[in-house]
């Protein structure tokens, strides 16, 4: 005799698997004036997207062609960017 137990999710009439989705990852933050400041006078390019909105992987793609929306300062193989350049982007220096 087949176990009941087993079989398709069709066979036993389970509802469809559903997502759902957050405006806030568990590991973003919210970039306020004052945390923006006390990143010191740069930072990597990874956080400078974040405070902008642009996701890692884009924010690496615009500082490598030239067109992250500020200036982007190359030592060696890092990327930095100018905290006073980010506020005064954002209008708040």
């Amino acid at each position: 005799m087949a176990d009941p137990q087993v079989g398709t999710r069709q066979q036993r009439e389970e509802p469809p698997m559903t997502t759902t989705t957050t405006a806030a990852t568990p590991d973003s933050r919210v970039w306020t004036e004052q945390a923006v400041r006390a990143l010191g006078m740069t930072t990597d390019v990874e956080t400078a997207g974040e405070i902008l909105g642009i996701g890692r992987t884009k924010a690496y793609e615009l500082a490598k062609s030239g067109e992250f929306p500020v200036r982007i300062l190359r030592i060696g193989r890092r990327y930095l960017v100018s905290v006073p350049a980010l506020l005064k982007l954002l209008d708040v220096d």
